[in-house]
């Protein structure tokens, strides 16, 4: 079987080229909107001594030389969330950040290694007014790119409809018949027994050894997202706080958290969070989740402890991160992630 040309073809590029401007227009589209409402433009450093602490992502790992030979593991960060709070620590008030992002074990038509991410803060706001932001930059890159809906693999979203509200409760009630609710204690703790036996009553697979986490993620990838963001978008809201590492909880629920993610034609597009400012609550949710990366995965990466240092003076903020890829992806009519990407990563032969 032939293989693909290079993106780098004149063809192949000609093909690409008007996703790439469209690319282009949308980024300068959003400094214009970023800037008018008094952020100020970061630029974080790639490198960094942890490149997150969530269970599920995995980072790429080099190492930093010395004069003598000596070697400090670095990592490539897979956000730049904590550069940027620690950011706010320094008395930043709103900042936003395109940064390019590294993620392992990650390709496809949605996926790729090395991507950007749009990332913006609020301090001293609330989280809802994330959700606002969110509504204006999803009209925002339709208007510049000359659309009147976002389209993925054939189905549509209107961008310029205030987006539905939902949280994850009414979510798991309304796709899969499941109260998410009664299987998490008030202190947030989860009981992986309840929410199986609810699983199987609604005849969802449940496996011996799957964890809360996992019986969790398997109703919400294949019952809830994919309903999500037909027709108008999606803010899923109100995330379990054990779902929640970085987001502080909710002040009139405290078993779910101020998390939100954004999606528009069942394509997940930002993750946003009332940031958790508490360190040593924090420091526990990380060793919880790298305790689980351990356990799946075999490795673990270290703590940041500048980061958690910072959270003692970090203001209350919000703070968001969008697949900027993937928002030009859905306004330009592409159909893989590697169409809007100027110079894509290569893959490995087979």
């Amino acid at each position: 079987m032939p293989h693909a040309s290079p993106w780098w073809t004149p063809d192949v590029h000609a093909d690409r080229r008007p996703f790439l401007i469209g690319r282009n227009r949308i980024q300068s589209a959003l400094r214009h909107y970023l800037d008018e409402r008094d952020f100020v433009e970061v630029d974080t450093a790639s490198l960094q001594v942890s490149p997150g602490n969530e269970a599920h992502l995995h980072a790429f790992a080099t190492q930093a030389l010395g004069h003598d030979g000596s070697a400090q593991p670095l990592y490539l960060h897979t956000s730049p969330e904590f550069a940027c709070k620690k950011l706010l620590a320094a008395g930043e008030k709103r900042i936003a950040c395109f940064a390019h992002v590294y993620r392992n074990r990650e390709r496809g038509p949605l996926h790729h290694p090395e991507f950007t991410m749009l990332e913006w803060y609020r301090a001293g706001e609330s989280y809802e007014a994330l959700m606002r932001d969110c509504a204006d930059i999803l009209a925002l890159a339709a208007e510049t790119t000359g659309t009147r809906s976002l389209s993925y693999q054939g189905r549509t979203t209107d961008p310029f409809l205030e987006p539905e509200r939902l949280s994850l409760a009414e979510a798991f009630e309304r796709f899969a018949g499941i109260d998410l609710l009664a299987s998490i204690g008030e202190d947030g703790a989860t009981d992986r027994d309840r929410l199986a036996a609810t699983m199987r009553v609604s005849g969802l697979r449940v496996a011996d050894d799957d964890t809360w986490a996992d019986l969790f993620s398997r109703v919400l990838v294949e019952k809830v997202e994919p309903n999500l963001g037909f027709g108008r978008p999606t803010i899923l809201d109100e995330y379990p706080t054990a779902e929640a590492a970085l987001a502080r909880p909710a002040a009139r629920d405290r078993r779910v958290a101020e998390r939100f993610e954004l999606y528009a034609c069942g394509v997940e597009l930002a993750n946003a969070f009332g940031e958790l400012t508490d360190a040593a609550e924090q420091r526990r949710r990380f060793e919880l989740e790298m305790a689980e990366k351990a356990r799946v995965y075999g490795e673990t990466y270290p703590l940041d402890e500048d980061f958690l240092s910072a959270l003692a003076i970090m203001p209350e903020a919000s703070g968001i991160a969008l697949g900027f890829d993937r928002l030009v992806m859905l306004a330009t009519g592409a159909s893989r992630i590697d169409q809007v990407l100027w110079a894509p990563v290569a893959e490995a032969s087979a």
